[in-house]
């Protein structure tokens, strides 16, 4: 996905039904009842997402019920999250709420629950420690 310096604003006036793709960054005010993909996602506070996200980097405040797979996921205080969320990496604030199961994905391995390890596959892991941040 390139990016021109552009962006798309979702208005709080707006509700979306269907599915919303972007190749910049996407701003979203207003409700979207849909999957979104897109290269950057930036959420407002009041704003309600319904269904799965997408993005490369995604900075969520408002509302979502759905699956977030995202490179670099930033969870802000005001964020309430119903869905798995799978990331590369990930900063909470403090007070954000999330209802889902946390999966760290490590490049090059598909989505499906990983295999018990053992030996160097072990030692391999421990350098993929799943980086988790919380910024208060």
């Amino acid at each position: 996905m390139a990016s021109n310096g552009t962006f798309s604003v979702i208005g709080t006036d707006v509700t979306i039904t269907g599915n919303v793709a972007a190749t910049t960054e996407l701003h979203v005010d207003g409700k979207i009842h849909g999957d979104i993909e897109c290269a950057s996602l930036v959420q407002g506070e009041s704003s309600m997402i319904e269904g799965a996200v997408k993005a490369e980097s995604a900075r969520l405040a408002g509302t979502v019920k759905g699956s977030i797979a995202a490179r670099e996921l930033v969870v802000l205080r005001t964020a309430r999250i119903e869905g798995d969320v799978h990331y590369d990496s990930i900063t909470i604030e403090q007070g954000a709420e999330v209802d889902g199961r946390f999966s760290h994905r490590v490049p090059g391995r598909s989505e499906a629950m990983p295999s018990p390890m053992s030996g160097a596959a072990s030692d391999m892991a421990s350098e993929l420690e799943p980086k988790l941040t919380l910024a208060s």
